[in-house]
């Protein structure tokens, strides 16, 4: 009997190169997203054992259920493909920035915990679940068309693992030092619906292509729309708290917040305050950092300090009131600029922003 006037869907492994490079960015997808939960958890939870373990664990519980629930489905419905689980990704994706904030607010009287672990379940399972399954479908497909069910395995196992090594090094070595966490999720969203609209164009019939692609469609205008709008922004502004400035270095998420009500200027990264400023005033309101003017007193005939660790610079201000030129080292460009530009910090001897194990080793100053 003639199969010419069959339709049935060109199976995706019939290009295995199309394969090995969804298995590459499918598993470097996992790691981006583990890596950057330490970015959207930390402001609320810190980015400490807790948080780790928290978001290794959610990981290796989503990598588990998309590998059972992905070699189930590879079997029994041959009507779901790889275009379908690469959506699912960059839709679960794309979410996470809009949905952060309830969700860390819904988590937070949990505690540090299991505040954290829930936070990291609800953000995170869905992504890296749908992300995980593409394994089991690769499989699937590669041993349909390779000899030696062994190679086929190993193959796809060394492709995504060396996709994930990859992907840790652009992400931490270039791309979230320059573009930030939410530009980040969103080009990942977007490399997945890309991918999605790839494995749709080459493996399908022209007179089928337009009602396959169209949820890859409907799904980009949706995003698209969102971004546009402005709804993927973080709030400037809850309650009596107004946030003044916001940036991303490699250390962490610094923010400037007002708190209108009280008068008072926080300096925080991530969960930790590194500075409170009196508005009205404009004095420190850390009792550690005036107890630290008086550090002259110990020494009658300094004339010079050296700081590390600037924070505000309220501490390199007490010293200089009290006729002290200090030099400061921060290890935090972010936090360096925050007090340049909100903190009324003027340097009074050398302003090194740099590591201090490092740096200090330079000045030629006892």
């Amino acid at each position: 009997m003639s199969t010419t006037n069959t339709p049935t869907q060109t199976q995706d492994l019939s290009k295995p190169w199309l394969l090995y490079l969804v298995v590459t960015l499918s598993g470097g997808a996992v790691m981006i997203l583990e890596l950057l939960g330490t970015r959207i958890i930390g402001p609320f939870y810190g980015v400490s054992l807790y948080v780790w373990s928290a978001l290794i664990a959610v990981t290796l519980i989503a990598l588990a259920l998309g590998y059972y629930i992905g070699g189930y489905l590879a079997d029994r419905l041959p009507s779901i493909r790889l275009e379908h689980l690469l959506l699912g990704a960059s839709g679960t994706t794309a979410i996470i920035p809009f949905i952060a904030g309830p969700v860390l607010v819904a988590t937070d009287h949990l505690g540090m915990r299991i505040g954290g672990f829930t936070a990291a379940l609800l953000l995170f399972t869905l992504p890296l679940t749908c992300m995980a399954m593409v394994g089991p479908f690769a499989i699937k497909q590669a041993t349909r068309a390779m000899e030696g069910i062994g190679r086929a395995v190993g193959s796809i196992y060394a492709i995504s693992t060396v996709g994930s090594v990859v992907a840790t090094l652009c992400l931490g070595f270039f791309l979230l030092p320059n573009f930030g966490t939410r530009v980040i999720l969103f080009a990942l969203s977007g490399a997945l619906l890309a991918l999605a609209v790839l494995v749709i164009g080459l493996n399908t019939r022209r007179d089928t292509w337009l009602g396959r692609s169209m949820p890859v469609v409907l799904l980009g205008s949706m995003i698209l729309s969102l971004v546009l709008t402005g709804h993927a922004h973080s709030k400037t502004k809850a309650g009596n708290f107004t946030v003044q400035h916001e940036d991303e270095s490699i250390y962490g998420c610094v923010r400037v917040v007002d708190d209108e009500k009280n008068k008072v200027r926080l300096l925080l990264s991530d969960s930790s305050v590194l500075s409170a400023m009196d508005l009205v005033r404009g004095r420190t309101l850390l009792g550690y950092k005036i107890a630290m003017g008086v550090l002259h007193k110990f020494r009658p005939g300094a004339s010079d300090a050296l700081l590390i660790g600037l924070g505000g610079g309220h501490v390199a201000r007490e010293l200089r009131a009290q006729g002290l030129t200090t030099d400061t080292i921060e290890i935090d460009p972010a936090v360096a600029q925050a007090a340049l530009d909100h903190f009324n910090f003027k340097p009074t001897g050398l302003f090194v922003v740099g590591d201090a194990r490092y740096e200090v080793k330079k000045l030629n100053r006892k």
